[in-house]
This record gives structure tokens, C-alpha cells and sequence, in this order.
């Protein structure tokens, strides 16, 4: 069944969710490093049917960019041109770190906080999931 993947970027690491086969639950995929990210990419759409990237788009609160929004940009332009036959959508991603954080707090993992890897890969989980939900 097509599936959905969320894309937390990252100038080093990347955060990587997918749906389930019914697209009603995000769960953690993995976090790679930005570099080879359209290379994992490519070789996920060989594994799984995508129908659809969710890039989380950071603004700050008050709606202005950020120090990334502009790499984010040029990311979704490279996703369209490299993946035609898949839709892009741009999702809020304002505090989708600092509630992964909080997520890994309240399961009692305070180590794992250190873990940027971990948190990247729950960031993108909580943006697929904000977007499932919207839907």
C-alpha cells in the first residue's frame, strides 16, 4: 500500500518517519546523515511505495524563517525535481524537537535525550503524525 514519509532536515542529520500501510499511524524509520539523504531516499522508494514526502517547515513563532527554512526550501525544490511522481507538502515543525524531547523524558529515557539521532527520527514521527491527523 502507498505510504507517506516525514522529513526532519537537519544541516547534519536528517529524521525519517513512515505510516503504516493504512497511512493512520506515523512511526520512527531511521535518521541519516543530510548528505545522503536523496541516495536513502531513492533507495527507500525502491523498497516501499511513496505516494507522499511531508517536509517539516520550521518558522519561528512568529512566522518568520529561521536559520534552515531556506535549505528547507531548496530541499523540497530537489525532492520535486528528483521525485516527480511524488507529492511534497510542507508541514509546521515549529516545537516538533522540543517535543520529541519531552516525549523521551516522560518514557523515562533522560540518557537517550542526548541521543540527537533519537530525536531527530521522533521529531519527524510527531510532524507525520500532526499531518496524518490533519487529514
Amino acid at each position: 500500500m502507498p505510504k507517506i514519509v516525514a522529513i526532519d532536515f537537519g544541516l547534519k542529520r536528517t529524521g525519517l518517519a513512515i505510516t503504516d500501510d493504512h497511512n493512520i499511524i506515523a512511526s520512527p524509520l531511521t535518521t541519516v546523515d543530510s548528505s545522503n539523504l536523496l541516495e536513502y531516499l531513492t533507495q527507500l522508494i525502491l523498497r516501499e511505495s511513496i505516494v507522499t514526502f511531508v517536509l517539516g517547515f520550521p518558522t519561528r513563532l512568529d512566522g518568520s524563517d529561521t536559520h534552515i527554512t531556506e535549505n528547507v526550501r531548496l530541499l523540497k525544490e530537489a525532492l520535486e525535481k528528483q521525485f516527480p511522481q511524488i507529492q511534497v507538502m510542507l508541514q509546521d515543525e515549529r516545537f516538533s524537537s522540543s517535543r520529541a524531547m519531552e516525549t523521551i523524558h516522560l518514557a523515562g529515557k533522560k540518557k537517550q535525550m542526548k541521543q540527537k539521532s533519537l530525536v531527530d527520527k521522533l521529531a519527524a514521527t510527531l510532524i507525520l503524525q500532526d499531518y496524518l491527523d490533519q487529514q
